[in-house]
């Protein structure tokens, strides 16, 4: 099976997945995210770097069962009732551990699962839950360039049949959203984001530098979000394959959110979905989202 002109390697992902409702709802991201599960050759498992799994160490899960996590507040009840039954897969944990050496990853057995930054993307890119789902989570006392490091050193799965997907948002400030801004991004979040995009096309192992770029404040005022997008430019310069390196969808939501979606390894995905971004709970603040 060829997969953007490699016969072995999968592809891999950053999605950009904004609100939590974006579970339930359908738009032009989710078509996108469910245009690329539906072009991906079917995977022996996903290992997935969430913004969500944002802990003081290095770590991966190593359940057969993970539970689906409901790590959010104020939205509503049909929210929490979303279930994302997927496998597990315990023996990736020891794939993971040795292709990363000599960094040193934990075995979570119980504590974690399959939290919302994960699960809000897959009910529509793999609906059925039948790929076994893995997550790694991410290290919060170590810098960008640990990160972008530790991405590089996942290459090695992707030619063992593992998807590897990465979850967050290069633009994410909670504190600045204004929910009429639905489908819009402030200046300072579009030229951010246009930076990031630039460098994840063309040279993906300056992704790290772009915390000093003069708008990196506003739109990483905390680094989990951003962080996922490093492993997959990590993964991108391992392969050596920048030019295969694509933009699947772009675009703003409540002025400080970036939604914007890369593919590795994989021609670009179009969906003909449209639509806005969904629209929170009523009388729900945007500082109080936890998106």
């Amino acid at each position: 099976m060829t997969v953007g002109g490699n016969e072995e390697l999968m592809p891999a992902a950053f999605f950009g997945h904004g609100n939590p409702m974006n579970a339930l709802s359908e738009n032009r991201y989710t078509g996108a995210w469910r245009a690329f599960g539906e072009s991906v050759p079917r995977p022996r498992a996903i290992l997935v770097v969430s913004a969500h799994w944002y802990i003081n160490a290095t770590a991966v899960t190593a359940m057969p069962r993970p539970r689906t996590i409901h790590d959010f507040y104020g939205f509503p009840q049909e929210l929490f009732e979303v279930q994302y039954p997927a496998p597990g897969l315990p023996e990736l944990a020891d794939e993971v551990s040795d292709v990363v050496k000599p960094t040193w990853v934990g075995a979570d057995i119980d504590s974690w699962g399959i939290d919302h930054g994960t699960w809000s993307v897959l009910v529509h890119a793999f609906p059925d839950a039948s790929i076994p789902v893995v997550q790694l989570s991410i290290n919060a006392d170590k810098p960008l360039d640990y990160h972008l490091e530790l991405g590089a050193k996942l290459h090695a799965l992707r030619s063992r049949g593992v998807l590897v997907i990465t979850s967050g948002n290069v633009v994410h400030n909670l504190g600045g959203m204004d929910w009429n801004l639905a489908d819009d991004g402030y200046d300072w979040a579009q030229r951010f984001d246009e930076a990031a995009k630039e460098r994840m096309l063309s040279d993906p192992t300056e992704f790290a530098a772009l915390d000093a770029h003069a708008d990196y404040g506003n739109a990483v005022p905390t680094p989990d979000h951003f962080i996922p997008a490093l492993y997959l430019a990590g993964l991108a310069d391992a392969a050596g394959q920048t030019s295969d390196t694509r933009v699947l969808v772009d675009g703003y939501a409540y002025g400080s959110l970036s939604m914007t979606a890369y593919t590795l390894g994989m021609s670009r995905t179009d969906s003909s979905a449209t639509g806005s971004s969904p629209q929170p709970p009523a009388g729900l603040p945007p500082d109080g989202s936890n998106i």
